[in-house]
Parts: C-alpha cells; structure tokens; sequence
C-alpha cells in the first residue's frame, strides 16, 4: 500500500515539474527585434559584428536567443508598421539604427528597452534627456557623425586645393539626412566653402542626374550622406563620381572599398559589437534609463589611392600619412 502511494506522489510530482521545467527553458530564449534600413545583404556585415558580440557574452542565436530582423530595403516608411509588428511579438529588447526606427519606437512602447546605433546627437534631437542619463526607454550609442562634418570638409580642403564649392548627395527622404545637411551647412560657413544641394528622393534614386547637375553647377568634390537607400548602391555612386572626375567623400568606408575617394567615420563593427553589450546587461537586468549613451572610441580615416588617379588627384604625403587605411 505504501509502495502505491509512494508511486502516485512520484507521477504526480513528475507531471507538475515537467511543464514547469519546459517553461523554463522557454522563458530562457530571449528575442530580440532589429530594424534595419536596407537589405540582408547590405546589413549582413554590420548583423554579424552584433551576433559576434552577442557570443562573446554567451548569447547564442538558435540557442538562448532570436534575432527578429525587419528590413526596410530603403522604405523607410516601413520601420513604424515593422515596430508595430516586432511590438506585437513582445520582443525582449529592440536595436534600431535608423533615426525613423528609433522615433517610431519611441512612440510605440514605453516598456520594451530600445537600444539605438545613431549617427545624430540625440540629445538635441530628444531622443534622450542627456547622454550620461537617458531616462524612459532608450539607450544606445551615437556614432558622432554629424559631428564629424566638419573635419570630413577640413580634409577635403587639404586634399582638393583651392576648392571653393563642394556637392553634397543626400536623399530626402528620412530626417537624419536632413540634420545632416545643416551640420554641412553650419561647417562649411566656417571654412569659407559653398554648398550645393543635391537631393535625390524614392528607393531608386536619379544618381545619373545628380551628377550632371553637379558638374553644370561646377562643384570640386563630392560629399555623400549616409542613407539606407545609397548603400544598396556604392558601386554604382563611385563609378559615376569618377566617370565625372568628381572626388566623393563618403561617411563609410564600404563607399571607399567601392571606389570612392575617402571615408572619415567610426568604424561599424566596434559600434555594433558594443551595441550586443547593452542587449547583454538588459537581457541580465539593467534597465536602459541606467545605462549612459556611449560614444565612439574607434575612427577610421580610409583613402583610395586608385580613384584618387582616377579623378586626377595626388594625396599630399600629410594626409596620406594620417590614413588608418590605404586602398591601391
């Protein structure tokens, strides 16, 4: 008789720790929404630097962890449904680099932890109250790169002698490119340099037209404005600054490894590395509004030589020398 009530409490005990056990496990995988602007293949090196941080802290995707993606191929009216949607799953944490993602979220929940990768300063934008604390729900790191203006144009002057008027390529559609062109603007006063506004709109820019406008405006150089819609074509973009003899200053070095002339900007790997340490300490209990918004500590300074022949200019050996990297 005993040895049959000894058995029932057995099965019964089982029956309750296996779900509970199950649940567990469950609760232990971690899902993580990311909105990106562009594609999976124009993503794909910036998404393994992240999944690369993620593991070293021990987040394994497929394992203790899902990495939901959304891109929006350019359509940046597509991030708010996509933070619809990722809100709809009750992601644990939401990453979103661009600022359309980043305002989007914000607005959709006050509960879910955002961390943002962002080139604007998002303090005066009021994403944040102050970078040392962010408060509400969101945090991140800022790359600096509207800050980088005026330094990208100061190299431009060294590089291109006696230019006085310089393009600059932006697209209108998303409001950090906006922001962009007026910390141009702001910089190039400074420096006694004329802008041109080149502005293109929609997923399939008139890259063709900008060019001729640029050179009926006879403008010494190029500068291009980082946007989601622009990086699904760099190649193209460096082929026709050099079909018109144009220097093009790019924001990112992808542009340069395409064949533009140069790139000043932090470097993207280090930024979405350090963006999985902060998925890491919300996923282990930090509330974001405790975390300070980091900026960046790794700058990268990237010339082509081979372009640089291409539009008929010769780096002088001081700036050459302050090259973190050098394409032949």
């Amino acid at each position: 008789m005993n040895r049959q009530i000894a058995i029932c409490l057995l099965t019964t005990a089982l029956l309750i720790a296996v779900p509970f056990v199950e649940a567990q496990q469950t609760a232990q995988v971690s899902r993580i929404g990311f909105l990106w602007g562009s594609t999976p293949n124009v993503e794909k090196d910036r998404l393994a630097a992240f999944q690369q941080g993620l593991r070293d802290r021990g987040h394994i995707e497929g394992k203790n962890i899902v990495i939901e993606s959304r891109y929006a191929e350019g359509k940046l009216d597509r991030l708010p449904g996509f933070v619809a949607e990722l809100v709809q799953l009750k992601v644990d944490v939401l990453v979103a680099p661009p600022l359309t993602a980043i305002r989007a979220a914000k607005q959709r929940t006050k509960t879910i932890p955002i961390i943002m990768v962002t080139s604007v300063d998002p303090v005066s934008t009021g994403i944040v109250d102050s970078l040392a604390r962010p408060g509400g729900n969101i945090t991140g790191l800022t790359r600096l790169g509207r800050d980088l203006s005026g330094k990208r144009l100061e190299l431009l002057k060294e590089v291109v002698p006696g230019i006085s008027r310089v393009g600059v390529l932006w697209h209108a559609g998303g409001e950090g490119s906006a922001i962009g062109f007026k910390e141009y603007e702001a910089a190039a006063r400074a420096l006694k340099i004329q802008l041109q506004s080149l502005q293109v709109r929609g997923p399939t820019p008139d890259l063709e037209g900008v060019f001729q406008a640029a050179s009926k405006a006879r403008v010494g150089a190029f500068i291009m404005i980082t946007h989601p819609v622009f990086r699904r074509h760099p190649k193209r973009t460096a082929d026709l600054a050099i079909k018109s003899r144009l220097p093009l200053f790019c924001e990112e070095s992808e542009y340069v490894e395409a064949g533009g002339l140069m790139s000043y900007m932090a470097t993207n790997a280090d930024l979405y590395r350090r963006a999985a340490t902060y998925v890491d300490k919300i996923l282990k209990g930090t509330k974001p509004a405790d975390l300070p918004v980091e900026q960046p500590t790794k700058f990268e300074f990237v010339i082509n030589l081979k372009a640089a022949k291409q539009v008929g200019l010769k780096i002088p050996p001081n700036v050459l020398a302050r090259a973190d990297r050098v394409i032949r």
